[in-house]
């Protein structure tokens, strides 16, 4: 039976060997430091049948422990001796990577306290028995997947355990959060799928095993991350930088092949396999990853494009972002970058040109934000690790928004003029006459991209998703975006955008009860310079649109601009003139408005921010089973320079609060103080349930928060 360590620095010394792999138990060889000298752990429990179930990673296996980020997990520890009362000011670290460190966030050092915090590491605790101690540890949404250590104590850190940790599409807050339970459990959870070949409309159906929770894949999926360049040049930054999806999808666009590096496969379309295996040979992805490992990372022999996407998306899938598996059918390799196929013959009737269609052509899709660009490219992304052209110097491609293919916006990362040209390039026909004249004798704008289709979620059939990547072909559309992407192509091939470009940049922080900064940004990418009369206002906004009261100002009169420059005009927003009309959606429009002093044309962007509050903390102790006794420890700051008055806490949960809202009412909070209540209620019925919390005040209002707890008999 195939199975890889875990922990790739060694054995721990102050941990006996079979506790350094993060499997069930954790026997610990010497007394903890930092948190009090009486507190004397013979063993850690990891708990992982119920933390793998609560964090939907049981299908791994129940012998170590493997979560989600943004979820918190608990581990049992048993003391040697009874305790009198928990212990104080107890220390924890969590670390990854093999040179973890605190500047760059791959250490983390924090204490344990009364309540959990899910914007970063923290933990609570809690005394079940004399002689065990609960930790409930939390991880912040954007944490680094990888490999963990969590160390107890300050000075002299003793390692609890190892653990796992992945991306999480059931988490809000995570990146790769997926809405519908459905294709979660398609894009997530689902071992086998079907991969689409052939010519429309026979197409043949390639059944196919992901298979990413067989033994031992997910530890050859970290692997890979660990062979990847950027990791071997700077582990520490490559560690760090895996708490992106677009960052972890973009390394294994390239690793899934060998082209640049220890990747998994080598692509062979010769016809000739004598070295190795025919594409055609395989039918899962774990006999590929399982040989890539056991051969020390040499590159498995052969792989064709829908090789080289179903192991991407097994490994995907495995590390936790939702993927599919895509088939373009009449798939364009626009090798120039024009957005041109061009069939060039020479007077032979030879065509000479290096362009050329796919029958087919197979990619992933993965879900995912896209912080990094411009908003409105959330969801699926394409990335495609069949070696065709080189992106930064190293043959990957993407993850573009797949919604930026649509519209043509070839300006957003990764690749798009490529992929774009894949599904949508028009296709000329050419005769190069002996004179060297080259002359058109055909055009065609619809034999590229055509069927694009994915497995069905939930059933075994093809879903046409040709809408999702293009508009009809011959539509007004389609025409329209094409134009614009040969004319966003242009631009990015002289690094260029024309025009004037407006972008409100908003602070990190515009928590409610706070002054903050936003700023007006104006670029100037025409030729010549230009003299602008900016104003730039702030006002409070109703839900139904109404503008209310002005709590911020600023102008410039004469604001000049040379020629690919950019100016920043910053302004302050005042709670002194917001708070008194502010409303419980606490919404605020940023406006600015840019006249051109001798043209007199136009421009204007305007931004709707929703201000930040402060985040309701709810921690259950207990143990969550029908007719027993919890308790919801429940905490809110104000952030506001005033108190609050008539504070009080609503309570519901369905099964869990007798069908009853619980009011607690607080009175009044000082300012940067405070409110918090104790609940105690009582579980009915078994299953998944929501304890919602809400918070009402004279000032702050609709504060509301949930926690889901899964009740057994």
């Amino acid at each position: 039976m195939y199975q890889t360590p875990l922990c790739p620095l060694g054995k721990c010394p102050s941990v006996v060997e079979h506790a350094t792999r993060g499997y069930k138990t954790t026997a610990i060889s010497r007394n903890l430091q930092g948190a009090t000298a009486a507190l004397d752990v013979e063993r850690c429990d990891l708990q992982c049948k119920a933390n793998n179930t609560e964090h939907h990673t049981e299908l791994n296996g129940e012998e170590r422990l493997i979560v989600r980020r943004g979820r918190p997990f608990s581990v049992l520890l048993h003391l040697r001796q009874a305790s009198q009362k928990p212990p104080e000011n107890l220390t924890l670290t969590v670390q990854t990577g093999p040179i973890p460190s605190r500047d760059t966030g791959t250490r983390t050092t924090f204490n344990v306290g009364s309540a959990i915090d899910k914007s970063c590491w923290s933990a609570t605790m809690a005394a079940p028995t004399a002689q065990t101690l609960s930790l409930t540890i939390s991880s912040p949404a954007d944490a680094p997947i990888g490999t963990y250590k969590l160390l107890v104590g300050q000075y002299n850190a003793t390692t609890l355990c190892e653990f796992v940790m992945l991306f999480n599409p059931w988490c809000r807050r995570d990146a790769v959060f997926m809405e519908k339970d459905e294709e979660r459990q398609e894009y997530v959870l689902s071992q086998d799928g079907i991969i689409y070949r052939g010519t429309p409309p026979r197409f043949q159906e390639l059944p196919w095993a992901f298979g990413q929770f067989e033994t031992g894949i997910l530890d050859i999926c970290l692997r890979i991350l660990d062979e990847n360049p950027k990791f071997i040049h700077d582990a520490d930054q490559d560690c760090l930088n895996r708490r992106d999806p677009v960052y972890v999808t973009r390394v294994l666009s390239a690793m899934i092949n060998s082209s640049d590096d220890k990747g998994v496969l080598t692509g062979n379309w010769s016809g000739d396999y004598s070295l190795g295996v025919k594409p055609t040979f395989w039918t899962g992805s774990g006999d590929i990853l399982r040989k890539w490992h056991d051969t020390n990372c040499r590159p498995v022999l052969y792989g064709q494009c829908w090789v080289f996407a179903a192991v991407a998306c097994t490994v995907s899938r495995s590390l936790g972002i939702p993927c599919r598996v895509v088939t373009n059918f009449g798939s364009a390799h626009d090798t120039d970058g024009n957005l041109l196929i061009e069939h060039i013959y020479d007077d032979n009737s030879e065509d000479i040109g290096d362009d050329s269609i796919w029958n087919f052509h197979v990619w992933i899709d993965s879900w995912m934000t896209r912080p990094d660009v411009k908003e409105g490219f959330g969801g699926w992304q394409a990335s495609d690790p069949t070696p065709q052209e080189r992106s930064d110097g190293i043959f990957c491609c993407g993850p573009v928004p797949v919604t930026a293919i649509k519209e043509g916006e070839l300006t957003i990362k990764y690749d798009a003029p490529f992929v774009y040209a894949e599904v949508n390039a028009d296709v000329v026909t050419l005769v190069r006459l002996k004179n060297g004249k080259t002359v058109k004798i055909s055009e065609d704008t619809t034999e590229c991209g055509r069927n694009i289709s994915t497995k069905a979620v939930g059933k075994d059939e093809r879903n046409d998703i040709t809408n999702v990547y293009k508009y009809p072909e011959g539509s007004k559309e389609e025409r329209s975006v094409y134009e614009k992407a040969k004319h966003h192509n242009k631009l990015l091939q002289k690094g260029e955008e024309p025009g004037v470009h407006i972008k409100i940049k908003i602070a990190k922080s515009t928590m409610i009860g706070t002054d903050f900064e936003v700023s007006a940004i104006v670029r100037n990418n025409s030729p010549a310079p230009k003299t602008f009369l900016l104003m730039f206002y702030a006002r409070v906004l109703n839900y139904n649109g109404r503008i209310g009261d002005t709590c911020g100002f600023a102008d410039a009169p004469e604001l000049k601009i040379e020629p690919a420059q950019e100016t920043t005009t910053p302004m302050k927003v005042e709670y002194a003139l917001y708070g008194p009309t502010i409303t419980d959606e606490r919404l605020i429009k940023l406006k600015v408005l840019l006249i051109d002093s001798e043209t007199r044309q136009f421009h204007k962007t305007d931004k709707t921010i929703v201000l930040d509050s402060p985040k309701m903390l709810i921690n259950i102790v207990g143990i969550p089973k029908v007719n027993q006794k919890l308790t919801a420890d429940i905490t809110l700051l104000n952030p506001l320079p005033v108190p609050l008055q008539e504070c009080f806490f609503t309570i519901k949960g369905i099964h869990l609060t007798d069908e009853k809202s619980i009011i607690q009412k607080i009175g009044t909070v000082a300012p940067k103080d405070y409110a918090a209540t104790k609940i105690e209620f009582v579980p009915t019925s078994p299953g998944r349930n929501k304890l919602v919390v809400a918070f009402n005040s004279d000032k702050l209002g609709s504060i509301t928060a949930y926690e889901s707890i899964v009740i057994s008999n």
